[in-house]
């Protein structure tokens, strides 16, 4: 039996899926650029595509954008935002928990001059209300801040931002990264007061190679990237159909959110319930976390060991971040935990599919390693 537990970095394609990026490859595979029939028929899918995406976040089709990641949709977006208000002020606010996909272009906008405000978490992986609603002043014309950590499952108060952002009366535009949060929690950016708002195909069981970005009616940003003008000139580029088409398929197959989110609850208690048995266990992750992710540390036996020991036995987990591969996480650094908690951490993550079968034989499997690497190491 395989046991697949890494689902924040990637999941396994849904048949649903697979089904419409099969049918696009084979039989409506030409570009929806063209004017021919069979061009038309390729539109028919993106826009089909895109409404099932649109109708999922409560918005309007034409605020929906595909990109070919959900990197590229988090650069654009940030990119975008920063210069389209960049004569109403230079101050950013955003976190220290952010995915690489949104530090990176801070960094980026930093080395241009523009001042970069990182919000510290609390030891929850949250932030403190009122540093935020301090952060936010006249000159801030961007926050950025993701929904769900992909690291601990840590969920953000974002619709706190808007009623900052209000409250003082900044220009700033709202970002929010909801690639982990999107198809296991409802994320409707109208009712949150998000003006731009990131997705993914490759995390809900959809194929690798899209993502989308939510842009306010009305909004107008610059892209990243040129050519051919798709997407409206937001992400050009021919589109990736298959993919797009899967991603669609894959937002339709999504079960009833609140149900599964109990399900998947009382699925993580369970698992944390056993796991407690085991003394050398710790748990990173906030109880009032996504349930769908674990983050935990083995004391005394380093997270490759524990990965490369459990992949042996055909579990596989991760040590955090799939982006932040052979580094130490900056997540668990930047909560306060001791280095010797974060070279044991490992993320265990979970998906629709996982079965109470599967947690318990992971859980044996954890336990086997303690009696058996601890006493070599």
């Amino acid at each position: 039996m395989e046991i697949y537990l890494d689902n924040s970095a990637t999941t396994k394609v849904c048949p649903e899926a697979a089904n419409a990026a099969l049918s696009v490859m084979t039989d409506i595979y030409g570009n929806p650029s063209a004017v021919h029939s069979f061009g038309v028929k390729a539109k028919a899918v993106l826009e089909n595509s895109r409404k099932a995406v649109a109708v999922a976040l409560g918005a309007d089709p034409a605020e929906i954008y595909f990109s070919h990641s959900g990197t590229l949709a988090n650069n654009t977006a940030i990119f975008g935002a920063a210069n389209a208000r960049r004569k109403l002020g230079n101050r950013i606010v955003t976190t220290k928990l952010e995915h690489p996909s949104v530090q990176r272009c801070m960094d980026v906008l930093e080395d241009q001059g523009f001042q970069v405000v990182r919000l510290a978490p609390t030891k929850n992986g949250t932030f403190d209300t009122l540093e935020l609603l301090n952060a936010i002043n006249k000159n801030t014309i961007l926050v950025s801040m993701m929904l769900v950590n992909n690291e601990i499952g840590s969920i953000n108060q974002v619709d706190l931002i808007s009623r900052a952002v209000k409250k003082v009366s900044s220009p700033a535009l709202i970002h929010v990264d909801a690639i982990q949060a999107f198809g296991k929690i409802p994320v409707k950016p109208s009712k949150l007061g998000i003006d731009l708002l990131t997705v993914s195909g490759h995390k809900i069981h959809a194929p690798k190679g899209v993502g989308a970005l939510y842009v306010k009616k009305n909004l107008n940003i610059k892209p990243v990237i040129f050519g051919g003008g798709q997407e409206s000139n937001l992400f050009s580029g021919t589109e990736p159909l298959p993919a797009i088409a899967g991603f669609g398929a894959a937002v339709s197959a999504i079960p009833p959110l609140q149900v599964k989110y109990e399900e998947m609850k009382k699925l993580r208690d369970h698992t944390l319930s056993m796991l407690r048995g085991i003394p050398q266990v710790q748990i990173n992750s906030p109880s009032d976390g996504l349930p769908y992710i674990i983050n935990m540390s083995v004391m005394g036996i380093p997270s490759q060991v524990l990965i490369n020991y459990l992949s042996e036995r055909g579990i596989y987990i991760s040590a955090g971040s799939a982006c932040k591969k052979g580094h130490r996480s900056e997540v668990l650094s930047n909560m306060g935990y001791h280095a010797k908690v974060i070279d044991s951490a490992v993320r265990v993550s979970m998906s629709r599919y996982t079965t109470a079968q599967e947690m318990e034989i992971f859980v044996s499997a954890v336990n086997d390693a303690v009696n058996n690497i601890r006493t070599k190491l």
